[in-house]
């Protein structure tokens, strides 16, 4: 029986870099939620060759990324309700598990780095909101979550976070984004989580996050 060979190192390289194309196309509204693409007109708005589209795309469709529409094309995953309510719902489920087992296991110098990192943004923020600023935020936001995540040492559940983050950040992305009036109040109850941690108050910490992803879903919903 015949054994298939892996990839080449400069394939798996394209394939990735076309993957970051369409996802930072994606996120950057270049590319709209439920358009209809063709794979040339992925090769332009990602500047990547063909050959490299057509591997990527069983991978979006994988991922939820891109559905395939019988007699119409690709389609980039459409937004509605269900969409929101599943992605919050696997945020839920990920990240109550993730904050529980990093509460109990991080170092207290981890905890308090991550907690240095988030006061940081909010007494830059005293001052006065940049652009700047609002980019740091959203980055320290990112990092905390994925952070708690990776701290699972588990492959399969990091990747899958990841792509639900990208469908969780073109849901309603205005509002799930970190935008000025949400810089603080964000921070603020990334903090509540890192105050319980430091506490090492497992169910205190998991119940703050979970108010803190609600909130998100709530904003989303736009039901507040």
């Amino acid at each position: 029986m015949s054994v298939a060979r892996p990839a080449p190192r400069s394939e798996i390289k394209l394939r990735e870099r076309a993957y970051d194309a369409f996802t930072e196309q994606l996120l950057k509204s270049e590319i709209k939620p439920g358009q209809f693409v063709t794979q040339r007109e992925l090769v332009a708005i990602t500047g990547q060759p063909l050959g490299a589209i057509r591997e990527l795309i069983p991978r979006l469709e994988a991922e939820g990324l891109i559905v395939t529409v019988p007699q119409r094309g690709l389609q980039i995953l459409p937004l509605d309700i269900t969409l929101i309510r599943n992605a919050f719902q696997f945020r839920l489920i990920l990240e109550r598990e993730a904050i529980a087992a990093f509460s109990q296991a991080a170092s207290d110098a981890a905890i308090a780095r991550i907690e240095a990192a988030h006061r940081a943004i909010v007494e830059s923020a005293q001052s006065g909101l940049t652009e700047q600023i609002v980019a740091e935020a959203q980055q320290v936001d990112r990092e905390f979550h994925e952070r708690v995540i990776d701290d699972l040492n588990n492959d399969i559940i990091s990747k899958a976070y990841r792509v639900n983050w990208i469908k969780v950040r073109l849901i309603r992305q205005n509002e799930t984004s970190l935008d000025e009036d949400l810089v603080l109040p964000v921070m603020q109850e990334h903090l509540a989580i890192i105050a319980a941690m430091k506490r090492r108050d497992i169910p205190g910490a998991v119940q703050a996050a979970v108010a803190h992803i609600m909130s998100a879903r709530a904003r989303a919903l736009r039901l507040e």
